[in-house]
C-alpha cells in the first residue's frame, strides 16, 4: 500500500469515527459526553425526541435534528447550535453547558409557567408547531414565570429580540422608579447598572504619539463619561459610574473619546454591552444576598459582538457582577476593561 492509499485510508477512518462519535474524547469532550448520558439529557429539551445529538451551547440544552434547525434560525445571538459529536467544542462552551445542568435545570426556567391552550409538541410535530413553541420559549420568553420576564427594546446585538408580549406582566412584577424623560414622558426604572471603567489598552494615536483618552457611556437617554486620563495609550480609570436601567433598554454603548483643548474630541473606537444576558441571569437566581459566591451566567464571545473573551456573570459577596474584555471597533487598535454591577430595586 502507497503512501497516498495509507493517507486516504486514514482519513476516512477518522471521518468514520468522528461521525459515530467513536473518536478518543479529551478530557473536556468526556466531560459534555457524561452530561448528555445524564437521563434527562437524553431526549431533546423542546420536543422529547430520543438521542439528541445536537446542544445549543449558549443555552445549555441538548436538542434533536429538527429543534436545532429551529434553534439556527433564531440566530447566534439568542441560540448557538453545535453538533454534539462533529463540531469542535470550546472548553468554554463545555462549562457553559455544565453550569446549567443540562434539559432539566434549563426547562425549570424556560418552561417555568406554560400558559393553558399551550402544548409542547412531540417528536413527531410538525415544523410549524415545532418553530411556534421554540421562539415562544426562547426568543419571547413567554413561559418564564412573569417574575422573571425582561422587557428589551428589539436589538440585533440583544439576547432576546422582542419581549413585547410580556409588557404588563413586567410592569407589575418590577417596584420601578420613576423619572421624566426629555419629551415629557415617564421612564420606567427596573434597576442600576454599576460600571466600574477600569482601563485601557493599546488605545489609538490621535495627537502627536499620543492621546487623552475618556470613556463616554450611554444607556438610553442618560450619558456618562470618564475624566480624562493625559498623554497616555494604557490608561488606568479605576472610575465607577452609575446608570438607571430603563424598563425599555437597550445595548450600553461605549465610545473613547481623545480630548482636545482646541479643536472637537477625536473618536478612538466604539463597542456595546448587551447587558441582557446579566439581567436574566439576576432575574432568575433571585436576591443574591442570601446566595453564596456562584457562576450564575455567561455572555458569549461570537463574531456580532466586541467581547476579547466570554464575559462570566457571577455573584461575589452577595453581588451580581460581570467583567467584560471588549476590543474596540471601527478603530485600529484598543481594549477596554470593564466590570459591571447589577443593583435591583428589589433588594
Amino acid at each position: 500500500m502507497n503512501g497516498s492509499s495509507i493517507l486516504i485510508e486514514t482519513r476516512e477512518r477518522a471521518m468514520s469515527q468522528r461521525a459515530t462519535g467513536l473518536s478518543r474524547p479529551s478530557s473536556s469532550n468526556r466531560r459534555l459526553r457524561d452530561l448528555m448520558l445524564q437521563r434527562e439529557n437524553r431526549v431533546c429539551a423542546d420536543c422529547g425526541a430520543p438521542d439528541p445529538k445536537w446542544a445549543s451551547a449558549n443555552i445549555g440544552v441538548f436538542i434533536c435534528l429538527k429543534c436545532s434547525g429551529v434553534h439556527r434560525s433564531l440566530g447566534t445571538h439568542i441560540s448557538k447550535v453545535l453538533s454534539v459529536t462533529l463540531d469542535e467544542w470550546s472548553d468554554n462552551e463545555i462549562d457553559a453547558m455544565i453550569e446549567v445542568g443540562g434539559n432539566a435545570s434549563a426547562n425549570s426556567i424556560y418552561e417555568a409557567y406554560i400558559p393553558q391552550g399551550v402544548s409542547k409538541p412531540g417528536p413527531d410535530a410538525g415544523h410549524d408547531q415545532r418553530a411556534k413553541f421554540i421562539r415562544s420559549k426562547y426568543e419571547l420568553q413567554d413561559f418564564l414565570k412573569p417574575s422573571l420576564r425582561i422587557l428589551s427594546a428589539p436589538k440585533n446585538h440583544s439576547l432576546q429580540s422582542s419581549f413585547s408580549s410580556s409588557r404588563k406582566s413586567m410592569e407589575s412584577s418590577f417596584r420601578s422608579s420613576s423619572s421624566v424623560d426629555n419629551s415629557g414622558g415617564m421612564v420606567e426604572f427596573i434597576g442600576m447598572l454599576k460600571v466600574k471603567v477600569i482601563k485601557g489598552t493599546n488605545l489609538a494615536i490621535r495627537d502627536m504619539l499620543k492621546s487623552d483618552p475618556y470613556v463616554v457611556l450611554t444607556l438610553g437617554k442618560q450619558t456618562v463619561r470618564t475624566n480624562v486620563i493625559k498623554s497616555n495609550l494604557n490608561p488606568l480609570w479605576n472610575e465607577e459610574l452609575m446608570l438607571s436601567v430603563p424598563l425599555h433598554h437597550g445595548a450600553l454603548k461605549l465610545q473613547v473619546y481623545d480630548h482636545d483643548t482646541f479643536s472637537a474630541d477625536d473618536i478612538m473606537g466604539e463597542a456595546e454591552v448587551d447587558i441582557q444576558p446579566m439581567l436574566t441571569s439576576a432575574m432568575a437566581f433571585g436576591d443574591p444576598k442570601i446566595l453564596g459566591d456562584m457562576q450564575i451566567g455567561r455572555w458569549l464571545k461570537s463574531h456580532d459582538n466586541a467581547l476579547i473573551q466570554d464575559s462570566t456573570i457571577n455573584i461575589v459577596d452577595g453581588k451580581v457582577k460581570q467583567e467584560v474584555f471588549l476590543k474596540l471597533q471601527n478603530v485600529e487598535s484598543g481594549e477596554i476593561h470593564l466590570e459591571l454591577e447589577w443593583i435591583s430595586l428589589d433588594h
